[in-house]
């Protein structure tokens, strides 16, 4: 067998399971790209493997580039032709990541604006336009990881650390009122009850507002249990 077809994750894992079917070294083959991996949008929706061609090099296969090395946030990045200029390029953070979020709405067909406002937490990208429950996601975990990479984008074109806050629709604040909301039901079954109450995971904002809520409330206390990203909210009697 001097030829084989191999798929993986990433290029690298293919041409590792093709080298291992031939029993040859990386330096003994000449490696064919056929298919390159897609991640989808966010890892979540059309995802694709990396498929290559392994042949041993005695045979008349012309040598393909290196596989290169990639990581997940790196990788989704990269489709961006934003963060294709420069990274040393002259160019305002906020106008770079406000691009790149406009980018990820056009490849999913959607047509958005976004406003660059200021926040008392750092700068806000105001997302606006149709359909964009696509854009926040379930409890907001789209809109979240929108706003990790925006923040990456973001600090590329800048020499001090930059934070962002990324909205749509004013999601933020209307979560913020759901999560104090529950809040308080949960807080009047504790003392109803006498036995604490263990929320579900959730992302340190989230938590940060059940705990603000809570913090002055005469008969019940909050605490964080876990480790990220399964950490919980817990609110306990105050006085057990």
């Amino acid at each position: 067998m001097n030829k084989v077809v191999t798929s993986g994750k990433t290029i690298e894992d293919a041409v590792k399971q093709g080298l291992a079917m031939l029993g040859v070294t990386e330096d003994q083959v000449a490696v064919t790209v056929l298919e390159q991996p897609s991640r989808g949008f966010l890892g979540l929706i059309g995802v694709k493997p990396a498929k290559v061609a392994v042949s041993l090099l005695n045979e008349e296969h012309p040598e393909s580039e290196p596989p290169r090395k990639e990581t997940s946030a790196e990788s989704v990045l990269s489709e961006s032709s934003t963060v294709q200029e420069a990274v040393g390029q002259d160019r305002d953070p906020y106008e770079a990541a406000a691009s790149f979020l406009r980018e990820v709405g056009e490849s999913m067909g959607l047509e958005i604006e976004v406003e660059i406002r200021k926040h008392r937490d750092g700068m806000l990208l105001a997302i606006s336009g149709s359909n964009l429950g696509l854009l926040i996601g379930r409890r907001g975990q789209t809109l979240d990881a929108l706003q990790y990479l925006a923040n990456i984008v973001a600090n590329r074109y800048s020499s001090n650390f930059v934070r962002l806050i990324v909205d749509a629709e004013n999601f933020r604040q209307r979560r913020k009122k759901t999560l104090e909301e529950l809040a308080e039901r949960l807080a009047e079954r504790v003392v109803r009850t006498g036995k604490e109450v263990v929320l579900e995971p959730m992302p340190s904002q989230e938590r940060k507002a059940i705990h603000a809520k809570l913090q002055n409330h005469p008969e019940v206390k909050t605490l964080s249990k876990g480790d990220e990203p399964n950490r919980r909210v817990v609110i306990t009697p105050r006085y057990k």
